[in-house]
């Protein structure tokens, strides 16, 4: 039998990609609808589990309520007002809209039907590449620009990997940037016992709205900040997380891994990147299942990013260039 298998199945009318590491005992089941990761299976102590808090079926497919697991490009997480400013000039991301109403998330591509451009296994793993070219001049308000985005998941003994690139066609630079908004779920219980390390040196201080204050007020030595001071393996507790975490600390492989552990069944995750920044959400305001699973969220910069000179170099995107975001889930016990 072979150790790796690459599949297409069908969720109603969604097509799926099935990556299937066979020695291990993991599934992972990718939707075109987005690139979104649906479940991820692993063996543990009690038998198969679900890692992923995803959708359920393909009502929430289609509505994606939380965003959960959400390839977010051209931008991750929000954009003040839904209004930037782009080499001199201003851009309005909902013309016409006015008020409470007013707000830009998690990107344009979740609702994107892309493109299976390969789906294959060896023996060492099993691979899925999703494609699009949906980004162009015209099918977003306030965003004039051509974006090609390929996204791989590899399912191999270590986990699942995610590489995005992001090719700009267009001929003139654009903003652009990655992000990933997975949810983890280890277990039945609510998450308070479960236990969480970021190696970071610095959270993001935000407004009421989660936008990041400006410039170097912005920023926060962890040090300043002991109630979400996760340097050191520790349980979540009541505490209620929808912080992002920079300055993060990589290990000799020059990944940066936030861990996250059930010490009741010792199922244990580590979600890796090599750049940018991660945000943990403890799903205190999603729309079911509320403190049940933890969304580890890495991300190539910062929310509201766009507005930022701060992190101007890091999202732009000469016309001809390519840029590639890596990141994945370890799995580190049992």
């Amino acid at each position: 039998m072979a150790e790796y298998l690459a599949e297409r199945t069908q969720l109603e009318s969604h097509e799926l990609a099935v990556l299937t590491d066979v020695a291990h005992g993991r599934r992972v089941r990718i939707a075109r609808r987005g690139a979104t990761v649906l479940s991820f299976e692993v063996s543990a102590h009690h038998g198969a589990w679900d890692l992923a808090d995803g959708y359920r079926d393909a009502g929430e497919l289609d509505t994606r309520p939380s965003s959960r697991f959400a390839v977010m490009v051209p931008f991750a997480n929000r954009i003040a007002d839904a209004r930037y400013q782009f080499d001199g000039k201003s851009y309005d991301l909902q013309p016409g809209v006015e008020g409470d109403t007013r707000g830009a998330r998690h990107g344009f591509v979740r609702g994107v039907d892309f493109e299976l451009t390969d789906l294959s296994a060896d023996a060492v793993s099993a691979r899925a590449t999703f494609s699009t070219q949906t980004i162009r001049p015209g099918a977003h308000p306030g965003y004039p620009f051509a974006i090609d985005l390929a996204v791989t998941y590899t399912l191999d003994a270590s986990g699942l990997a995610l590489e995005a690139v992001m090719r700009n066609v267009g001929e003139q630079a654009a903003p652009c940037f990655f992000g990933w908004h997975p949810y983890f779920r280890l277990s039945e219980l609510p998450i308070d016992r479960w236990e969480l390390q970021i190696p970071a040196d610095t959270v993001v201080r935000t407004g009421n709205d989660f936008i990041p204050l400006p410039a170097e007020s912005g920023r926060l030595s962890i040090e300043h900040a002991p109630e979400v001071d996760f340097r050191q393996m520790q349980a979540i507790g009541p505490r209620e997380l929808n912080h992002a975490f920079a300055d993060l600390r990589l290990d000799t492989d020059g990944r940066a891994r936030t861990r996250l552990r059930d010490p009741d069944s010792g199922l244990a995750i580590a979600v890796w990147q090599a750049s940018g920044v991660m945000l943990a959400f403890t799903a205190d305001t999603v729309t079911r299942d509320v403190r049940r699973s933890v969304a580890l969220e890495p991300m190539e910069s910062w929310a509201d990013a766009f507005n930022r000179p701060d992190c101007a170099n890091v999202i732009r995107l000469e016309p001809g260039a390519e840029r590639r975001f890596v990141c994945g889930v370890e799995i580190e016990s049992p």
